[in-house]
């Protein structure tokens, strides 16, 4: 009779914890993510991404992508691209030599093929605000722009004498100091990395469906390379800052399992597609 109870017992908990684990799951948030594409990039001087000769002699073909994520508390678009000035039938040549740049279509058009609008974004947020991450953000003007404060001073600052007029609508502004959890669930994180500019930003997204979550590098890497060799651009704010943020982003790949896009990388655009089209 004591087996028997043992026993009824024993199922009864394994009963039980498969209950509380299909329940788990079915309350889990339902979380998408789509890539566009924002534009084609010539690096013609490669050494730019370098801070010593490395590349110099060298070009480079990146993609410009930006993203829409899906949630049942809003949508978040991250990064904008290329200006819209760029969807033209040839690539320009801008002026410093460095880059030939091309956007492939609007804004509207290409949410059009995900089925959104521009309205549909409760939420916008950009990895930085350099020129091929800030291309349609004043489209976004009636999303909340999740910002970090110090970016948001670097480009906007009430003490500015010019400010970027790229984002002069968005008005609509949350600002924060460092990691912040969107939508306060853990799908979806915002990863303080600075280096590359003031308040540069990663994005890790737990898309449903996938066996690893994605982690979005904005631009703390631009191509392979980069990421194995730990290169920084001359450009870049601050090299000491960079490193620290490449180490913090590397723990905190590690430590979720994640899955790195490098956001400037064709291959990574292909391989994440491949994911998603599963």
């Amino acid at each position: 009779m004591k087996k028997i109870i043992i026993l009824f017992l024993g199922l009864a908990i394994v009963s039980c914890k498969n209950t509380e684990k299909k329940s788990e799951e079915n309350t889990k948030p339902e979380v998408k993510l789509f890539q566009l594409v924002g534009g084609s990039i010539l690096v013609k001087k490669l050494e730019v991404f370098s801070q010593d000769t490395t590349y110099t002699g060298q070009s480079k073909q990146f993609t410009d992508a930006y993203y829409v994520i899906s949630h049942p508390k809003g949508n978040l678009m991250w990064d904008a691209g290329l200006p819209e000035q760029l969807v033209i039938p040839e690539p320009y040549d801008e002026p410093s030599g460095v880059y030939r740049i091309q956007r492939p279509d609007s804004l509207v058009n290409q949410l059009k093929s995900i089925g959104f609008k521009v309205e549909d974004f409760q939420y916008f947020a950009m990895s930085h605000s350099h020129f091929d991450h800030t291309g349609h953000a004043n489209y976004m003007k009636n999303a909340t722009w999740i910002v970090q404060e110090n970016e948001y001073n670097a480009v906007l600052g009430d003490s500015l004498p010019q400010k970027d007029p790229s984002l002069a609508s968005l008005t609509k502004v949350k600002k924060i100091k460092g990691d912040y959890d969107v939508f306060g669930d853990g799908t979806v994180i915002i990863k303080y990395t600075p280096g590359h500019t003031i308040g540069h930003q990663a994005l890790y997204v737990k898309v449903s469906g996938l066996e690893k979550p994605i982690l979005l590098t904005g631009d703390m890497y631009h191509f392979e390379e980069n990421r194995k060799n730990k290169g920084v651009p001359s450009f870049n704010y601050d090299v000491k800052q960079t490193l620290e943020s490449m180490a913090v982003f590397e723990a905190f790949a590690k430590e979720k399992n994640a899955e790195v896009i490098i956001q400037h990388s064709p291959k990574d655009f292909e391989k994440l597609g491949k994911l998603l089209n599963k």
